[in-house]
């Protein structure tokens, strides 16, 4: 089991949504009505991205740290 961690980036918009998006991960974004909702989805986002690396033989980029374990990660605003 692999675990891959990624820094997003969260910004919230005019219109009161919050973006979010991994700069490692080019095209890799989503967006959501919370700061919740932007990170769940740009979780989503970013798991599929790697799948789909992973399967087409690409490598990770560097900027993104994979630890070979399960991990628990926690962010203090």
């Amino acid at each position: 089991m692999k675990t891959y961690i990624l820094k997003v980036t969260l910004q919230q918009e005019e219109d009161k949504r919050w973006s979010s998006w991994v700069d490692d991960l080019p095209g890799c974004a989503a967006w959501g009505y919370t700061r919740e909702e932007a990170l769940k989805a740009v979780q989503h986002a970013a798991e599929a991205y790697i799948e789909d690396m992973i399967d087409a033989g690409e490598e990770i980029p560097e900027g993104i740290e994979v630890v070979n374990a399960l991990a628990v990660t926690v962010t203090i605003p």
